[in-house]
């Protein structure tokens, strides 16, 4: 794995600690198929299931991590989020996208997390 990978997997198990502290249940973590990857899927209590693109980055140099989101990639998690849907049978159900941005820098990371974000 190289730098860059080893980061985006630390953020995605922060971001994956900080759901589970909220009594979410990951379901999958790093779905692929053909058309990307989501990051996390999650239930929450009240049965929603939640798709969530993380970002994490080590400063803000080139800006925001969730800057990073744009409208293709946005679209793209729309298209994947009602594909895994449809795979599970679970049309009808309640979902959302979420994202997060975890930003390491020394020994403290900052998650900031928004709901329905897309």
């Amino acid at each position: 794995m190289g730098r860059n990978q080893n980061l985006g997997a630390l953020g995605e198990k922060l971001v994956a600690n900080y759901l589970i502290e909220r009594k979410y249940k990951i379901l999958v973590q790093n779905w692929r198929i053909r058309e990307g990857e989501v990051d996390l899927i999650a239930r929450k209590n009240n049965g929603a299931i939640v798709f969530v693109e993380v970002k994490t980055r080590t400063s803000k140099s080139y800006g925001d991590p969730l800057e990073a989101i744009d409208n293709k990639k946005a679209y793209r998690l729309q298209k994947l989020a009602l594909t895994w849907l449809a795979l599970n049978n679970l049309w009808g159900i309640d979902y959302q996208i979420d994202c997060a941005s975890v930003l390491i820098q020394g020994t403290n990371p900052v998650i900031e997390y928004r709901e329905r974000a897309l």
